[in-house]
């Protein structure tokens, strides 16, 4: 048998490949094989998820099947709820969602992905004031390795284990079975590309471009044009929308849909031209019923505090002779802070800066150290599901929890279970 991630860069270890369908089921591999892993989407570039054991997928665990199975629950203080499987799909359960009248307050650039594995390596999507996905987490139900079933939740924490924990939790502490999310009601959203931010026009706006919608994602191939697109996404009930025809700090509205990389058809994306939509067909980059993105490619990124936005887009842009033989295209987009122990924008609001590589893995990885040294200045912090570098010293120093986060993962998991070498390196054992 060969597994393999999306990207077709990893092969995966094992050789075997579980769909339990029930938390009994799951609880019976933890506690029976010698080596577990959650397999999400297969999304990561990296091994997180790898194992020489079991991979266990919940892609057939209680699977969200519409919107006649989603139950909103509503509090008393009037926080509406949704509960679903680790393995759904955010496409899926967005579609569902919509249909009932509800919404999640964000999303990412895929909708493909599934919801337990993008909590657990801080996938976040857009937006000043936007949280990552995990944002959204009210609840949880963890299987841990020892079989134990814990109930989770944001309004009820415990000192034995702190919520904001179990969030981005590198599957080092349990599988996660169900996903309890708060959901708002249903919006609309128009999406508007403009091309062309120079470089120094950047410089001197970037709070005032990333704030000027509700999601805002802006594509450089670092060339003397600046920002080649800008992709706003503006809430349709929001006091203020982008004018017709006026222009974005000197970028011009596009006039037809873009890819993000130039010369590739924007049939894959979702609709732009200001037409407005559901909120789960434009915060997306793409289409659901597309297979995502362009095709083979590697990816990594880097988070640094907001403060240091600029500054750490010049870094990266001093060295764009060796960044742009390899590169596909970046994203720059920011995220509001968390409170989550190992998110990387858990303790401020951040800005990423996003490579979308050529599938040239040796390269890539050799040209990484230039970027983390580069970035180091500014407290860049890896995306957890994406290729780096930095060393486990490192990471130590930017996650001041990362300690306490370790120790959770011993006590949950003596035997480890769920260990592998990925965590062997970002968390290695006392």
């Amino acid at each position: 048998m060969t597994e393999h991630n999306w990207a077709g860069n990893l092969r995966y270890s094992t050789t075997r490949v579980a769909h339990p369908t029930t938390v009994e089921q799951v609880q019976e591999l933890l506690t029976t094989e010698r080596s577990v892993r959650a397999l999400g989407s297969r999304h990561c570039f990296n091994d997180v998820a790898d194992t020489d054991g079991v991979l266990l997928s919940l892609d057939r665990f209680a699977p969200l099947e519409g919107a006649d199975d989603l139950e909103i629950a509503t509090s008393a203080d009037g926080t509406s709820t949704v509960t679903v499987s680790g393995g759904t799909r955010y496409g899926t359960l967005a579609t569902a969602l919509h249909a009932r009248g509800y919404a999640i307050h964000n999303l990412a650039s895929l909708p493909h992905i599934s919801v337990a594995g993008a909590i657990a390596t801080g996938t976040h999507g857009s937006g000043d004031r936007n949280q990552g996905l995990a944002g959204a987490v009210m609840g949880l139900e963890l299987v841990t390795a020892t079989g134990d079933v814990l109930v989770l939740g944001r309004e009820h924490p415990t000192n034995a284990f702190p919520f904001d924990a179990a969030l981005v939790n590198l599957g080092a502490l349990g599988v996660v079975t169900r996903v309890t999310l708060r959901v708002e009601p249903t919006f609309e959203v128009r999406q508007d590309v403009y091309e062309g931010i120079g470089w120094d026009v950047l410089a001197e706006h970037l709070d005032e471009v990333t704030a000027s919608a509700y999601s805002v994602s802006l594509f450089t191939r670092w060339g003397d044009e600046g920002i080649h697109q800008a992709w706003l996404k503006s809430r349709v009930d929001a006091t203020t929308l982008p004018a017709e025809g006026a222009d974005l700090f000197g970028a011009r509205p596009a006039t037809e849909p873009r890819h993000p990389l130039p010369g590739i058809s924007a049939v894959s994306c979702t609709e732009q031209l200001g037409v407005p939509g559901p909120w789960h067909e434009r915060l997306p980059h793409f289409r659901m019923e597309f297979t995502p993105s362009n095709g083979d490619e590697l990816q990594s990124e880097y988070l640094v505090p907001r403060e240091h936005g600029a500054a750490a887009v010049a870094a990266v842009r001093s060295l764009r002779e060796h960044v742009v033989p390899l590169l596909q295209v970046n994203e720059i987009r920011t995220m509001a802070a968390d409170g989550q122990w190992l998110s990387p924008s858990g303790d401020h609001d951040a800005l990423g800066i996003h490579f979308t590589w050529l599938p040239d893995q040796p390269a890539v990885e050799a040209l990484l150290p230039r970027i983390e040294d580069a970035l180091a200045p500014f407290d860049a912090r890896p995306h957890w599901g994406k290729l780096f570098t930095t060393p486990t010293d490192r990471l130590a120093e930017l996650y001041p929890r990362l300690t306490d986060f370790r120790d959770l993962a011993e006590r949950l998991d003596p035997q480890g279970v769920l260990r592998n070498p990925y965590l062997d390196r970002v968390l290695p054992r006392r």
